[in-house]
């Protein structure tokens, strides 16, 4: 700028880029920063009013020297208001992954504990019960009985929506066979016309969860039906991966209550007091979520309920369709208590 004049406004303009850059790459404090902006501002200024009063350039362009000022403040303004907020994010996210951990560990720990004392309460219950044969002492055992129940059911929940936070793998999974193993295993614990319908095949899966989201659907299900109702649970494959279905003919699900029943709160159907602890529903969400899937209901009141798990996959068997199917490959399994009948 001294050297030449009459072109002062490049080196000037380059003199303000850099201190910009440098400011922009490393932080300086602010004390250190005033500093630099000072001694800058009074070097260009001094040199260009020394210049106009010679007359080497026009007086306004000094005015160049506090607007550059101006605006190097006002970048320095925004870039410490980032850095602020991004501290404050830090913070915020080091407290939620502290408050995660704690609560996970809160969780484990506290349904183990709960599990012990519960099996141990149990089992002190059924020492009474079997010791007096009166009918009060029975009655009032079955009821403690059924309430240790509930709040085992609700610990085990509350433990399977700590494990859905755990990194996922998959495997190839055979789903017509899973389908068919999973709906077995529950036709002793009540008498309903169970059947199972699929013809997907192979499918990517992680067989735990979609266990677990099937394990509460069906308990779902039995909670809401009566001996004799029916319970089907039915899969295909259609773009972009698989679905699985299970409808009930139950008392169904009051149309206010059908927004919230994903809801860990949730706690009422038709009208009606749940006997679970609220959790089963938000398991299936939170399981089939953590696929990448959905879950959707249709139900009304007196119609039964029919709840599907959409889920995407790669298809492993070369030979089906890409598009959608019917269950074709596997007949429909009726099973009933003690025996299976193909239908």
């Amino acid at each position: 700028m001294w050297r030449f004049p009459a072109g002062e406004t490049i080196p000037f303009h380059f003199v303000w880029i850099s201190i910009a850059l440098v400011f922009g790459v490393n932080s300086w404090p602010l004390a250190g920063m005033l500093t630099a902006l000072g001694a800058v501002t009074a070097s260009t200024g001094l040199l260009m009013l020394d210049q106009a009063a010679r007359r080497e350039i026009r007086f306004e362009e000094t005015a160049e020297v506090p607007l550059m000022a101006a605006v190097f403040l006002v970048m320095v303004w925004h870039v410490r208001g980032r850095q602020r907020a991004l501290e404050e994010l830090q913070r915020v996210a080091a407290l939620e992954k502290q408050r995660a951990e704690t609560q996970e560990l809160f969780v484990r720990l506290g349904s183990h504990e709960l599990r012990t004392s519960i099996t141990v309460a149990r089992g002190y219950v059924e020492l009474i019960r079997s010791a007096h044969e009166d009918q009060q002492t029975d009655e009032d055992a079955g009821i403690v009985l059924d309430e240790l129940g509930k709040l085992d059911r609700m610990t085990g929940g509350l433990t399977t929506l700590m494990r859905l936070d755990s990194p996922l793998s998959t495997a190839d999974t055979d789903l017509d066979a899973f389908l068919e193993r999973l709906v077995r295993r529950w036709t002793p614990v009540a008498d309903r016309r169970w059947s199972v319908e699929s013809g997907v095949g192979t499918v990517l899966a992680n067989t735990k969860r979609l266990q677990a989201a099937l394990d509460s659907l069906l308990e779902n299900a039995i909670t809401f039906t009566q001996n004799g109702d029916r319970i089907a649970v039915r899969a295909w494959r259609a773009p972009p991966g698989f679905h699985i279905e299970v409808a009930d003919t139950g008392r169904g699900i009051a149309a206010e209550d059908l927004p919230h029943i994903f809801e860990q709160s949730w706690t009422t159907r038709s009208g009606d007091t749940r006997g679970g602890s609220g959790l089963g529903l938000a398991i299936v969400r939170a399981a089939v979520e953590a696929r990448g899937g959905r879950v959707s209901v249709v139900s009304s009141p007196g119609a039964g309920a029919t709840f599907t798990l959409s889920v995407p996959d790669e298809i492993r068997d070369s030979s089906r369709r890409t598009g959608a199917t019917t269950p074709k490959a596997r007949p429909g399994t009726e099973f009933h208590p003690g025996r299976a009948d193909r239908t």
